[in-house]
């Protein structure tokens, strides 16, 4: 009992401090997210940065679906019995001091698409509507950029993710949550 209660507290804080920091409360389209990362790698010192991530736009369904066959005539339509989630994110990178010579890479691997139940979901294997991500982004900087899933069908409470890659360590928050519904 104490074990499954110590396994909430995290989700359980992050809850409390509003939409967006815990899946338990994930933000709707619209609401802009901070959050911080650390730029370094081994001993050298790490610069903090922060960061801002927005959902700007979510396409289910036949509109994902055209939207995806627009981008490129070799994209495939989805597996049967799942259909397409677009997600049009922004992505704001600042140093929090004097700027640095950070530049962080923003992956597609930095976000991930979940159930409501924490199934995560696949990346869609197709070319998305552009722009698409990488992108290499320096202290001011931001990014709108789309992103493709293939959900179950009628998987209504679907979540993102965002959390910094590998190489950045995350702090304050960490993970930002939204709503793909």
């Amino acid at each position: 009992m104490l074990a499954a209660l110590a396994a909430l507290m995290p989700a359980m804080r992050a809850q409390s401090r509003g939409p967006g920091f815990s899946p338990l409360n994930p933000a709707q389209v619209g609401i802009r997210l901070g959050t911080v990362i650390e730029c370094g790698f081994g001993y050298s010192p790490h610069e903090k940065y922060d960061v801002k991530v927005t959902l700007l736009e979510v396409l289910r369904g036949d509109k994902a679906s055209e939207r995806i066959k627009a981008a490129s005539a070799s994209n495939q339509p989805p597996k049967a019995g799942f259909e397409y989630i677009l997600a049009r994110v922004k992505f704001e990178f600042f140093a929090k001091g004097a700027p640095g010579n950070c530049v962080h890479e923003l992956r597609r691997e930095e976000f991930a698409a979940f159930s409501a139940d924490g199934q995560e979901y696949e990346a869609a294997m197709i070319a998305p509507p552009q722009p698409g991500l990488p992108a290499k982004l320096n202290s001011g900087d931001s990014f709108e950029g789309w992103l493709a899933f293939q959900a179950p069908q009628g998987g209504n409470k679907a979540l993102l993710r965002f959390v910094a890659s590998v190489g950045s360590a995350v702090e304050q928050g960490g993970q930002v949550w939204f709503q793909l519904y």
